[in-house]
C-alpha cells in the first residue's frame, strides 16, 4: 500500500482506562482489521516485561496483535524490520539518546518507507521525542542555567537538540505535566534552537495528519512558538482540540 502516513505521539503514561483514546486512534489507522504491530524497544535489561506493559495497553484499545522487538543497547534498528505482514510500528520509551542512537542509522530511510507502505508511526515517550525533525533528546541546563529538573536530564547535562525521524516539524518534549519538561521546551524555543515545539502530558496523544496535530486522551498538548516581541507564546489543548503543525 502506499501513500502517507499518520503520526502518533504519545506524552508516556500507562493508564489503561485511557487506553482506547490514547492507541486506539492509532490502530485505526492501520490498513488491517486486526494490526499486526511491530513495537521496538531498546533493551537496557527489563525489556520483556516492559513489553507487556504496551502489549496490555494495546489490546486494551482494540484487536491487535502486539509483536516485540527487543533491541540491545547500542545495536540499530534495521528498516528490514519492516516487514510485509507488519501494519503499525509502535517505538517505545525509555533513555531517549539510547532510541536516538539505535535509528540514527535510518533517519532518511525509514520514513520514506512508512509513507511508501502507509504505515502509521506511534512513539511512546522517547520514541515521540525522536520522531520529530529537531529532537530534543534531554538535559536541564541551558548555558549552564537550569531549565528543569535534573531528574528528566536522560543523563544529559547541557539540552540536546540533534536531528530526528522527521515525522513532525516540531520539536517533541513529553511527561510535560508530570515531570515539567514544558519548560526545557520553552527554553529550547526561546533560545532559538526550535521554530515551534510540542510537549505532551501523560496518558495524551496527538496525532499529526494533513498538517494539523489533533489531541486525545484526559491530558494536554502545549504548543510552543517564538513570540513577537520575545520569549514564547504557549498554547494548550485538549482532547477535540486541534492546532496547525507547522
Amino acid at each position: 500500500m502506499s501513500g502517507s502516513s499518520d503520526v502518533f505521539l504519545i506524552g508516556g503514561g500507562s493508564d489503561e482506562s485511557a487506553a482506547d483514546a490514547v492507541y486506539g486512534p492509532f490502530l485505526r489507522a492501520a490498513s488491517a482489521a486486526v494490526p499486526r504491530v511491530l513495537c521496538v524497544l531498546v533493551d537496557e535489561g527489563a525489556g520483556a516485561d516492559l513489553f507487556g506493559r504496551y502489549d496490555t495497553l494495546l489490546r486494551k484499545a482494540g484487536d491487535c496483535t502486539p509483536v516485540p522487538l527487543l533491541l540491545p543497547l547500542g545495536e540499530p534498528f534495521e528498516p528490514e524490520a519492516l516487514t510485509a505482514d507488519v501494519d503499525a510500528l509502535l517505538v517505545c520509551g525509555g533513555l531517549t539518546p539510547a532510541y536516538h542512537e539505535a535509528f540514527g542509522e535510518c533517519l532518511d530511510t525509514l520514513p520514506a518507507l512508512l509513507a511508501e507502505r502507509g504505515v502509521p508511526y506511534a512513539g511512546f515517550s522517547a520514541g515521540a521525542v525522536i520522531a520529530a525533525r529537531d529532537a530534543v533528546l534531554g538535559g536541564w541546563l541551558v548555558d549552564g542555567v537550569a531549565v528543569c529538573p535534573p531528574d528528566t536530564a536522560e543523563d544529559l547535562e547541557e539540552v540536546e537538540v540533534r536531528p530526528g525521524l522527521g515525522l513532525v516539524p516540531f520539536g517533541v518534549d513529553v511527561h510535560a505535566a508530570q515531570w515539567g519538561t514544558l519548560a526545557r521546551l520553552a527554553a529550547v524555543v526561546a533560545d532559538g534552537r526550535l521554530a515551534h515545539g510540542v510537549a505532551v502530558d501523560e496518558n495524551t496523544v496527538v496525532r499529526v495528519a494533513d498538517g494539523r496535530a489533533h489531541v486525545a486522551g484526559p491530558g494536554r498538548a502545549h504548543s510552543v512558538r517564538p513570540a513577537p516581541a520575545g520569549g514564547v507564546l504557549v498554547r494548550s489543548y485538549g482532547a477535540g482540540d486541534s492546532f496547525p503543525a507547522g
